[in-house]
């Protein structure tokens, strides 16, 4: 889609967002084939490079002159924009015009690095530039661009710490030119919210904004139908009153970490529930507990880690049936009572408390396994919430009733033009490409990399591994340098905490218990011999910056405790480190006994490498890496699998359904 047409269809449409019809198809098609023809000769990144001649030649001429001839120009480009839509040139003096803006304002100048970024967004690429390059700044490049052209602009980040913060930060540059800047996050009341989202640049959450437009398309009820949208103006229609919606459409989205929200969570679901049937009692779920205490795994039931779940063998069904003969209602009904009696062993040996969620104020919260954050309005379905509420001794909540429901693969592939950035996409380029029509291009970093990678180290057992992890922090610790531990859940950093605590080294502990110290933890975890222990929590989006001096100790140490599901992720918590040519160094320390292996390794290829270590520890350790290695490419393309599977069940249920407007 052009920016012109993407402009008008912002002006003419109700509500604008994408239509995934076929002719879509047939576009996106055809700009495959000739389109990027002059980029697989000549190289994306040579196309991009274009831009910066004419972005640098126009800053020498912007530079010189006074703050009012600035504010003139300003005016002068914005009326460019509306009636000229956005070409090359026009572009280059915006980028140059932020620039200065951006000097004279914040005293931070766009990195040439940061240009590249700014157009790869603007053109609905994904820029994958270095952590620390700077992408928060990089972002006003194509939002200021966008927003002066009329184009409603959304900055989507992971999560309200740093929708706020960028917010905050960058809001001179944008109202500079006029522009009016928003923040939509969690807790804020609807109206708040609305009159956000009526700025000219809103930053918001995935999550938030996700959310918000589900409410919109509830409101919309049946005109939220394609053929309606087309036929309809939902604006004028009387029980369909604009006031009640939220969002202006999905015009624009600038996703930062891009991989995290578009990959990680695609499958995540939004629900949106009311109070539904509250039959179950706390004597049933207490019941359903008791009974699944008196099973056995393997003869009762099969557990299949990889996906958390597990059914009933025929025994444990023989067993469940005995077991409720002398009970009456509705125990006597096969299917519910072995639902519940699984939901009730899934909530005792699935889910673990301070590594899946957290009991805080006598509620059970959720917490998210890839950013270590609480879900704090998130509950898992069909009464297994209630039972993990009844497990831990907390008040019942009760069962809700969906009414809407959608997922993010589907719902930001509804943007008219997308665009992000992150430090770690190149592993998912192809499915980017093929989900969301989205290309990864690789921006080069401003200075050289100083970051350093030490060879991975590799125990047997877990106790061994927590072991080698405080001698060797203890080791960094004596010498001054700063320390940043990665752990993947709350339990293992705070039993990590009790270790450290045990050989008498000082340190700072960072999870989803102290979020709200997060900005004064991530502030002194750059200071010489500072040691902090973190969840996913800093591993995105996190600037630690180095104490002077610091450097000269060899930079931020970054130790990995455990591999991650995703690569990427474990790339991100090594990215805090060397930023910006600042020195740095990163190392795993892991064991055969961690989730990931144990989940994704079956037992007849683990007890070999235990046999093998024994009689030869060194190949024991080349065996076990490969393992390790193996077991994160089992699980990236399991959940590759499952995204694949989502996405072909939400265009069938899109075909299905599209003429019944009751697709969420």
């Amino acid at each position: 889609m052009s920016d012109i047409n993407l402009q008008h269809q912002i002006f003419s449409a109700p509500y604008p967002q994408r239509d995934e019809s076929g002719s879509d198809i047939i576009e996106a098609l055809g700009e495959y084939i000739f389109s990027d023809l002059p980029e697989r000769f000549l190289g994306r990144r040579i196309k991009l490079a274009n831009i910066l001649p004419l972005v640098n030649n126009l800053e020498k001429e912007i530079s010189v002159i006074s703050d009012n001839d600035l504010h003139d120009l300003s005016r002068e480009l914005r009326y460019e924009l509306r009636q000229k839509g956005i070409q090359t040139y026009i572009v280059a003096k915006s980028f140059a015009l932020v620039r200065e803006i951006a000097r004279r304002q914040l005293g931070m100048r766009h990195y040439d690095t940061q240009i590249l970024g700014g157009w790869a967004i603007l053109k609905g690429m994904i820029a994958e530039m270095e952590t620390g390059e700077g992408k928060t700044l990089t972002a006003t490049l194509p939002a200021c661009t966008a927003a002066m052209a009329g184009i409603p602009v959304h900055i989507i980040t992971v999560n309200d710490y740093l929708a706020r913060r960028d917010a905050d930060l960058m809001r001179p540059i944008y109202e500079y030119f006029g522009l009016s800047v928003g923040i939509s996050i969690g807790g804020m009341p609807e109206d708040q919210r609305r009159k956000a989202y009526c700025c000219d640049v809103v930053y918001s959450t995935n999550k938030q904004v996700a959310f918000d437009h589900l409410r919109d398309r509830l409101v919309l009820k049946h005109y939220s139908s394609k053929l309606c949208i087309k036929l309809t103006d939902i604006s004028e229609q009387k029980n369909v009153p604009g006031k009640q919606l939220l969002l202006r459409g999905l015009c624009f989205g600038i996703i930062d970490e891009a991989d995290s929200i578009l990959v990680d969570e695609a499958v995540t679901p939004l629900i949106i529930s009311r109070p539904g049937d509250t039959r179950h009692k706390r004597e049933i779920f207490e019941k359903a507990l008791m009974l699944a205490s008196s099973m056995n795994t393997g003869a009762d039931y099969i557990v299949e880690a990889r996906d958390r779940n597990l059914e009933l063998t025929e025994q444990g069904a023989d067993h469940l049936r005995q077991a409720c003969e002398k009970l009456d209602g509705l125990w006597r009904n096969i299917r519910y009572r072995e639902e519940l009696v699984l939901q009730a062993l899934r909530a005792q040996r699935l889910f673990v408390r301070d590594k899946h969620y957290l009991v805080d104020d006598g509620k059970v919260k959720i917490v998210d396994e890839f950013t270590g954050r609480i879900m704090p309005d998130r509950t898992w379905e069909k009464g297994l919430h209630q039972m993990i509420e009844v497990k831990e001794g907390c008040e019942i909540t009760g069962e809700n009733e969906t009414i809407g429901r959608i997922s993010y693969q589907r719902f930001f592939r509804r943007y008219l033009k997308l665009g992000g950035m992150t430090g770690t996409a190149r592993e998912v380029n192809n499915e980017m490409k093929s989900v969301y029509k989205l290309k990864v291009i690789n921006i080069p970093p401003y200075r050289p990399l100083q970051r350093k990678a030490l060879p991975c180290k590799i125990w047997r057992t877990q106790n061994e591994k927590w072991q080698s992890i405080v001698e060797r922090i203890k080791q960094l610790y004596e010498k001054g340098q700063p320390v940043l531990v990665g752990t993947r859940s709350v339990l293992a950093s705070e039993d990590l905490s009790e270790r450290l605590y045990e050989a008498g080294i000082p340190h700072n502990v960072l999870n989803a218990r102290q979020d709200e110290k997060e900005a004064e933890i991530i502030k002194q975890a750059g200071q010489k011999g500072q040691i902090t222990v973190a969840t996913n929590m800093a591993g995105r989006g996190t600037d630690i910056r180095l104490q002077e001096n610091v450097a000269q100790l060899g930079g931020l140490h970054v130790i990995v405790t455990e591999r991650h599901e995703a690569g990427r992720i474990d790339r991100q918590l090594c990215g805090r480190c060397g930023r910006q040519g600042d020195p740095g160094s990163h190392e795993a320390i892991i064991s055969l006994e961690d989730e990931l292996v144990m989940r994704y390794i079956p037992d007849y290829l683990r007890l070999p490498v235990n046999l093998i270590w024994e009689t030869m520890p060194f190949i024991g350790k080349i065996v076990g890496r490969c393992l390790t290695s193996i077991a994160q490419k089992s699980a990236e393309k399991r959940h590759s699998y499952a995204r694949r599977r989502l996405l072909r069940i939400e265009e069938y249920l899109e075909n299905v359904l599209a003429f019944s407007g009751l697709q969420e």
